[in-house]
């Protein structure tokens, strides 16, 4: 079941072409084939890896980093960790620069996308450097281009470039700032390209949810730069379509990739078809002939003849491992989990917490919403919970954490509900075993069913709502914690999306 596909199989697509939170994607061509990056925050596996053959249909096939490398991601850090990334193919290798505003610029390679990347190092230890950009000049010469958090380093919509060894593993000097743009508030994103004799910089302005896109050129690598909105959104309702990659076809053909924040389901990625006036690029349809592109909503393919694919969803837990698409709160660990002790399943061990809430537990497992409506449902074998232990599906947003699951008492279970006031008994039942389902619809609410072995579907009759939140769209997961010690066990199967009820149980 694909929950959403851009895919329409007459030649066309229709945009978002990820209806998931892969946010501030990043794209390259190399050769006939396509790579995405996105920023990951505070989740691991970080840095997903997403690869296409026409540019619509995208597949996760990799993770860059296994873990966000500094120990503080050993808990959640809400927010933090894993920032804006840019990937770049040079001198035989893929390179992947990415920020951690607290603590620096990192880069990784990899001779091949779907294989093992190295060990992330630290270029620069940094306060407030974001969205670094690598670029190789036909001299042989390297630079750095990056921006600024406010919210670290005390300053804003400002472009830096600095000279770098080739090699990427040091800084040669402070460079220079490029350029300060009150009026594009919250400059960020810089993307280097040369084209035609031209240094083109593109960053988007303007923020998250109200942005455009901004193209910079210059003939001297240093400037000064000229500069132009290439993107807005205009008459369209697409919000703040900025943040991506300007890519080109072997046929001569120009495209561009950017994100637009959808609340509760996250920064969404869009494909826009790119045409070049007096040496600018327009981004997707001048509707109004001022000049600026708008978004588009549907568009014939950028390459065709390839079979539609979507970033994976479901998971039967039948592979010994866990999916591309799962993602931890925090810096997982082995003990975490096991495929072998109940082959065909997802053991989950639990931890000790003080809280319930699911928002600041590293041990849950999420996957970011692949729609905007959609069911998914679990099976839950609770036979090996301690007293105190609590196994089950949840949500996780920006307003906390719900879940339903099951809780083992000193003298049986009990199905609970959990709202961000605290936990609530919806029944108690004799059978450990129980399919628990939530259904999420196109305003970010949702609803929580479960099953027992044979009874009938019943829908948790209060209705909540998702809210965006640290930068990362709400998640649904799996999770297993226990209040009191020791731990024991939770067994998932068949974790499903499928196409939503079309109206509330």
């Amino acid at each position: 079941m694909f929950p959403w596909n851009p895919d329409n199989g007459d030649g066309t697509f229709s945009n978002p072409i990820i209806h998931a939170d892969y946010s501030d994607p990043d794209v390259i061509r190399h050769g006939d084939d396509f790579w995405m990056v996105a920023s990951s925050f505070n989740c691991a596996p970080g840095l997903p890896i997403l690869h296409s053959k026409d540019m619509v249909n995208w597949q996760i096939v990799n993770h860059a980093i296994r873990s966000v490398p500094h120990p503080r991601y050993d808990e959640v850090q809400a927010g933090c960790g894993v920032w804006a990334p840019a990937i770049r193919y040079h001198d035989g290798k893929f390179w992947i620069f990415f920020p951690m505003p607290d603590e620096g610029v990192f880069v990784t390679c990899a001779s091949d996308p779907r294989g093992e990347w190295e060990e992330p190092w630290c270029l620069q230890e940094a306060k407030g450097w974001i969205d670094p950009c690598p670029f190789w000049d036909d001299d042989g010469q390297a630079y750095l281009a990056h921006a600024y958090a406010n919210s670290r380093a005390g300053k804003k919509e400002r472009i830096h470039l600095r000279p770098m060894s080739p090699d990427c593993r040091t800084l040669l000097g402070e460079g220079q700032e490029l350029f300060h743009t009150p009026h594009h508030l919250y400059l960020e994103g810089p993307k280097v390209h040369k084209i035609d004799g031209f240094y083109y910089i593109m960053a988007p302005g303007g923020g998250v949810q109200t942005g455009w896109q901004v193209a910079f050129r210059s003939k001297n690598i240093w400037g000064p730069y000229e500069e132009k909105i290439v993107l807005e959104t205009g008459s369209t309702a697409i919000n703040g379509p900025h943040q991506g990659a300007l890519v080109d076809l072997a046929d001569g053909s120009w495209w561009f990739y950017h994100f637009q924040d959808c609340g509760p389901f996250g920064r969404i990625v869009h494909l826009q078809p790119v045409q070049w006036q007096a040496g600018w690029p327009m981004i997707g349809e001048d509707y109004d002939g001022n000049g600026v592109g708008e978004p588009v909503a549907r568009w014939k393919m950028p390459i065709t003849g390839f079979a539609k694919a979507v970033p994976a969803t479901s998971d039967d837990f039948q592979s010994g491992s866990l999916g591309l698409q799962w993602q931890w709160h925090a810096n997982p660990h082995p003990s975490w989990y096991s495929f072998t002790e109940r082959p065909g399943a997802l053991r989950l061990f639990a931890g000790h917490v003080n809280s319930t809430d699911l928002s600041i537990y590293p041990r849950f497992l999420g996957q970011k919403f692949p729609a905007r409506q959609f069911r998914v449902s679990v099976d839950l074998d609770s036979a090996g919970l301690d007293p105190g232990g609590i196994a089950g599906l949840g949500v996780t947003s920006g307003n906390g954490s719900h879940f339903l699951g099951v809780r083992r008492k000193p003298d049986g279970r009990e199905i609970v509900l959990r709202k961000p006031d605290g936990l609530e008994t919806v029944m108690s039942t004799e059978s450990p075993q129980l399919m628990v389902s939530v259904q999420v619809d196109d305003d970010g609410s949702f609803q929580f069913s479960y099953q027992s072995p044979g009874g009938e579907l019943i829908a948790i009759p209060e209705t909540f709502v998702a809210k965006e939140g640290g930068w990362i769209g709400a998640k649904v997961g799996l999770f297993h914690l226990c209040e009191s010690k020791p731990y024991g066990y939770a067994d998932f199967s068949r974790f499903e999306f499928s196409e939503p009820a079309t109206q509330r149980d």
